[in-house]
């Protein structure tokens, strides 16, 4: 019986309201959420939008997900949250092509130069080509590495940048550009006073050599804040690079804190600096030849032990095993190494192994068919070394070259 006086007394005010009252107030109650979710997802929406543009690691560091949602793959599916931003209007005063020499990082800085040098002189910069003829011998154009259509579109509002060159400029047409290197650690007057004129003449210019061919310090702050804009911002890897580096990420986090060591000890770096230590007498004089062998390497007679003295030598793998466990390391610090293939292999990487027997390397965490598709393509390989070195816990260098420079901005 009291089960039952609460469902009379609910059927005696029923009869008090006027029989429309209840479903209208249901009706109201439900409309009103339908409303709210509506608003707080478009919110939530508009948010994820905005703080992609400000900062784009924010939403996820909001979540205790990996540090990198999987990126799509297809740069035909990239799409842009926002319009494009509206082209700066100039009367452009010629063409500059420019190839660029070194490995990625030396690369990726002449580039940030070139943008600002197009900028500076009011031209239309075609898509750099990139180092073909180098010790890597790397064939990968400027889209195999960067997002070509993410480049342009993002400088828009600064220069005008193209894929190709006009037909009536093209080689093919008989059309001769001037080809020239600029002088090195050159400021803002030199380009003016010097260059600009050329192209009065010429229409278009070839930079064939573009490392360090403007200046550190002295530039307008303008021109230094396009150059870093170029380098944080425009210069984005390709999807299926950023896809294959964001893998590797989730990796090494999975593991818990992980430090990322650019590990300079490849043949290159020491045929060119001339520091053998550690080298057996066979390897310093294959390093001799080979320095030898590349007429653009202009110093050929090189002491090792004055160069080593003088600190212009890269650690050894030795030797970094000592300075990491110097520093406070543990044996269990899961280490990546972010470089190329060691100079004598696994024999000189015994002593690292050993204090630190959590050493890794891309070839170990990813299956060979994901890397089979940049073998050759040292560009493509540095640049998955590049995104896990600026997300890594910690990062050492063991050499103050181009990467090291490029991540510690990156990673400020």
């Amino acid at each position: 019986m009291e089960v039952d006086k609460p469902v009379v007394g609910l059927q005696f005010r029923c009869d008090k309201i006027p029989g429309a009252a209840f479903p209208k107030t249901r009706l109201q109650v439900w409309f009103v959420w339908v409303c709210s979710g509506v608003l707080l997802w478009t919110c939530l929406v508009q948010f994820a939008a905005v703080g992609e543009l400000w900062h784009p690691k924010f939403l996820n560091k909001l979540s205790n997900g990996p540090s990198y949602p999987l990126p799509l793959v297809t740069e035909d599916s990239v799409q842009s949250p926002l319009p494009l931003i509206p082209a700066r209007n100039y009367t452009s005063n010629g063409f500059l092509i420019v190839s660029c020499n070194g490995g990625l990082n030396q690369m990726r800085a002449a580039i940030c130069d070139m943008v600002t040098i197009a900028r500076l002189l009011n031209l239309t910069l075609v898509v750099p080509e990139l180092d073909k003829k180098s010790f890597w011998a790397d064939p990968s154009n400027f889209e195999d590495i960067f997002n070509v259509k993410h480049f342009i579109n993002s400088l828009r509002n600064e220069v005008r940048i193209i894929k190709k060159l006009p037909k009536r400029f093209n080689r093919k047409s008989g059309y001769q550009p001037l080809e020239m290197r600029p002088v090195s650690w050159s400021n803002e007057k030199y380009y003016l006073d010097q260059i600009l004129p050329l192209f009065n003449k010429h229409k278009v210019l070839h930079f064939n050599k573009t490392d360090a061919r403007l200046a550190n310090n002295g530039l307008p702050l303008e021109l230094q804040k396009l150059r870093c804009r170029v380098n944080f911002q425009a210069l984005k890897f390709t999807p299926q690079l950023e896809a294959l580096g964001y893998k590797l990420v989730r990796i090494l986090q999975a593991k818990g804190p992980f430090l990322a060591l650019h590990l300079r000890y490849e043949m290159d770096m020491l045929a060119f600096s001339g520091c053998t230590h550690g080298c057996t007498k066979e390897e310093a004089e294959e390093l001799k030849n080979m320095r030898y062998s590349f007429p653009s390497w202009r110093e050929k007679v090189i002491v090792s032990e004055e160069r080593r003295s003088q600190g212009l030598c890269p650690l050894t793998p030795e030797e970094t095993a000592l300075v990491l466990q110097a520093l406070g390391f543990s044996k269990a610090t899961p280490i990546y190494i972010a470089s190329g293939e060691i100079y004598g292999s696994e024999r000189r990487l015994a002593s690292l192994r050993a204090a630190f027997p959590r050493t890794v390397k891309k070839e170990m965490l990813l299956d060979p068919e994901e890397l089979k598709q940049f073998h050759n393509h040292s560009s493509q390989m540095a640049a998955l070394d590049f995104m896990v070195s600026i997300e890594s816990n910690n990062f050492i260098p063991t050499y103050n070259g181009n990467m090291a420079k490029l991540v510690e901005g990156h990673r400020r």
